[in-house]
């Protein structure tokens, strides 16, 4: 059975018994149908001076292309541990429509765990990405219509892209304004994917409307002829680009198929962006539950980084227990093994693969001072031999594994795993940054590179070396930096896997986000706008005759 079939075959419960397991009143609901709502910002008055719960991040090790799991082991921790009678919630990202008409088709977990209705939640949801695309193209005709009638502001600059929530990577670069029409003024320019956007940043690290305008006020949209910054606050387009996210930037309340309440909002990539979901609907899980169950996109090293040294240096929180998702397939896959032959058993590639995991153990556990447990999201090739294997050469590191069959068997796959975040998590620990906000954005650069990648050093193209200069002349170079690299592997290679040899990490441009608060990294060959593998999940995605949804998985 698929894991549509699944979804579709489980009786859910109106979103107003879901709320009360939180105990929200309907009054601050608002419900799109039976079975999703948008919470209220007014339930924070109510909330304000509750203790928060556990705060437990589920990362993982490098991925293999197709992932890890990362979303069905955070489900079935939330389902285990309302199984052991804790009151538990998630908070979780929104899938992108790249991913589901790219390479995965769905984001939603998978077999017995998944968060529904996944159809929903998989395309249009509630509309928040769709928003935030709206709002990131109105900025930009504002933009261009205030150079179309007299530029007084002298832009000879624009440094902000169009975006469109697809792969499509025949947008990557374009020229616009080819009408031919007297005072249109063609340009090169391009197109990012949604979630890539500043905006989808913005969104997931504003914590209320305040913050919201007047970040999106402090976008850089380019620069007058004297070199000197525009913002979008001189073209007045903050309050209308507000008005446009006034809904999106309130969190999603659906629901798993065993009914563990699951707030769900933003959506950043954590290869081009930060990759946590939103501050307010994590801060408000925190407040509604005693064990709240997020993520942070792909490796350690990329989502895990950043949801660190950027997500909780901002809303000042720290993680209980960091679950570092793991499978014998990814072993392998890092170990050398092609992906046609990660089926068969090979203890000596698990043996040469482990490094990768050794190595986001060291940093989560040792480098940022956090509570570690590594979860085995178990798959029905993987034999006794080899999961005994990886049981025994963690335990000589002092790490506990637990196998998590939750794809299988839902919740109780996951009790074993959800009884040892409950006392892993009565541990102290002290979260330690990688790189101070005082460091310089080189210093900050080769801290992650040398201490999380492995990189042996850091080197600048001429045009990265330029806009360092620029954004330290501006003033903000003690903002925090996202990287922007392969997720496959430590290096910015992502045919690097094993990363044996010494590696350099390469930087071939710098971008200040302003608005969201960071300078964007972008290392190796990563580009902001994917494109489609050579099958796309699109080519299976249909609608039947009953007028059900197929292809989804």
């Amino acid at each position: 059975m698929t894991d549509i079939e699944i979804a579709r075959n489980t009786k859910l419960e109106e979103i107003t018994k879901i709320a009360e397991k939180l105990e929200i009143n309907d009054e601050y609901l608002e419900q799109y149908g039976k079975y999703k709502a948008k919470i209220s910002d007014e339930i924070n008055e109510k909330i304000k001076d509750k203790k928060n719960g556990k705060l437990i991040l589920v990362t993982a090790l490098s991925p293999t292309p197709l992932g890890e799991g990362k979303t069905t082991i955070s489900i079935a921790i939330a389902d285990g541990l309302r199984k052991i009678g804790k009151k538990s919630v998630l908070a979780l990202r929104e899938p992108s429509l790249g991913p589901v008409f790219g390479i995965k088709g769905g984001a939603t977990g998978g077999g017995k765990v998944q968060v529904a209705p996944m159809e929903d939640i998989n395309l249009h949801f509630t509309g928040d990405i769709h928003a935030i695309t709206s709002a990131n193209n109105l900025l930009s005709s504002l933009i261009d219509n205030h150079i179309y009638f007299g530029n007084e502001l002298e832009i000879e600059k624009v440094v902000w892209k169009r975006c469109v929530d697809l792969n499509d990577r025949q947008l990557r670069s374009i020229e616009t304004g080819l009408s031919g029409e007297s005072k249109i003024v063609p340009r090169k320019d391009g197109f990012d994917i949604t979630v890539a956007s500043e905006i989808m940043a913005i969104v997931c690290l504003a914590e209320n409307m305040e913050e919201l305008k007047e970040r999106l006020g402090n976008i850089l949209i380019g620069y007058n002829k004297k070199g000197e910054p525009i913002y979008a606050k001189q073209l007045d387009a903050q309050g209308a680009m507000a008005v446009l996210l006034k809904d999106a930037i309130k969190p999603n309340l659906v629901q798993t198929l065993e009914h563990t309440p699951a707030i769900i909002h933003g959506g950043p990539f954590a290869n081009i962006a930060h990759g946590c979901n939103s501050i307010i609907a994590t801060k408000l899980a925190l407040k509604l539950a005693d064990y709240t169950i997020t993520e942070a996109g792909f490796g350690a090293d990329l989502g895990a980084e950043k949801f660190l040294d950027i997500k909780c240096r901002k809303a000042n929180l720290k993680p209980d227990v960091v679950v570092i998702v793991a499978t014998i397939k990814a072993i392998k896959y890092h170990g050398g093994v092609e992906k046609e032959n990660l089926q068969v058993e090979n203890l000596e590639a698990i043996e040469k693969g482990i490094d990768n995991l050794y190595r986001h153990i060291e940093n989560i556990k040792n480098k940022f001072g956090l509570n570690v447990i590594v979860a085995l999201n178990r798959y029905n090739q993987d034999t006794e031999k080899e999961i005994e294997y990886l049981k025994e050469k963690l335990k000589e590191k002092d790490v506990e594994l637990s196998l998590v069959d939750g794809w299988a068997k839902g919740g109780e796959g996951a009790i074993d795993i959800a009884e040892k975040i409950v006392n892993l998590s009565t541990k102290e620990t002290k979260l330690n940054y990688m790189y101070g906000l005082s460091d310089s954005i080189k210093e900050k650069v080769k801290k992650v590179a040398t201490k999380i990648y492995g990189a042996y050093n850091v080197e600048y193209s001429e045009e990265a070396e330029e806009q360092i200069k620029k954004i330290d002349k501006l003033g903000y170079s003690k903002l925090p930096i996202c990287i922007a690299k392969t997720q496959y592997s430590f290096s910015d290679d992502p045919k690097n896997l094993e990363c044996k040899d010494k590696y350099n990490i390469h930087v071939r441009g710098v971008e200040l986000k302003a608005g969201a608060g960071f300078i964007v990294i972008l290392a190796g060959k990563i580009m902001t706008m994917p494109g489609l593998p050579k099958v796309p999940a699109a080519e299976n995605i249909n609608i039947d005759e009953k007028g059900e949804i197929v292809g989804i998985f």
